[in-house]
């Protein structure tokens, strides 16, 4: 299990490192939004170009932090059962949805989605909008937003095992919202 361990580390590494770069993309497109609206208002200038920037730092975003977001446990769950569980129970739940429904829906879009990037790559496919970008950097994405997300999948899962095991205590981040917290405070009062 030690390899095991010490593989899901690396992961849990490359996503961190992953999404807090791509934070960044967040500042960009937001930049890129403001000087399209500035001149679109301002000068009557317009770019398609501009436009699909923003779409593809859109795109980045969301799909290269999938991984991280499940790293942090920031993803989105239904708890109104589970809550009422045992941890032990819990994790077998996570185990589960893991094996069963997160890791081949990963691995099926990653897959699939690799030809259609092979192919714009290869026909320097373009937008068919006027003054549009080459699209083969927003299908490669797909594909890579999918592999980090499998990956940290399966991080989860040797960490939830080696749990289940009592080989680690439990890493699972409690994700506390910090208006949350204000409003438990003012509610104590």
């Amino acid at each position: 299990m030690k390899p095991l361990l010490a593989l899901s580390r690396l992961i849990d590494a490359v996503n961190e490192r992953v999404g807090r770069a791509v934070y960044w993309l967040v500042l960009a497109a937001v930049l890129v939004s403001a000087v399209n609206a500035l001149m679109r208002y301002t000068f009557n200038i317009s770019s398609n170009a501009w436009l699909e920037l923003q779409w593809y730092l859109f795109a980045a975003v969301f799909l290269l932090c999938a991984g991280h977001t499940l790293l942090h446990n920031e993803h989105i769950r239904i708890d109104v059962l589970s809550n009422k569980l045992s941890r032990r129970t819990q994790v077998w739940i996570d185990v589960f949805g893991t094996l069963f429904f997160l890791l081949p829906m990963a691995l099926i879009i990653m897959w699939l989605s690799w030809p259609m990037f092979k192919n714009a790559f290869v026909m320097h496919e373009i937008s068919g909008n006027a003054g549009g970008l080459v699209r083969w950097p927003a299908r490669l994405l797909i594909p890579m937003g999918f592999f980090l997300l499998a990956a940290q999948g399966l991080s989860e899962l040797i960490k939830r095992v080696a749990f289940l095991m009592g080989l680690i205590p439990d890493t699972v981040e409690k994700h506390q919202d910090p208006a949350l917290e204000v409003l438990k405070d003012e509610a104590a009062q």
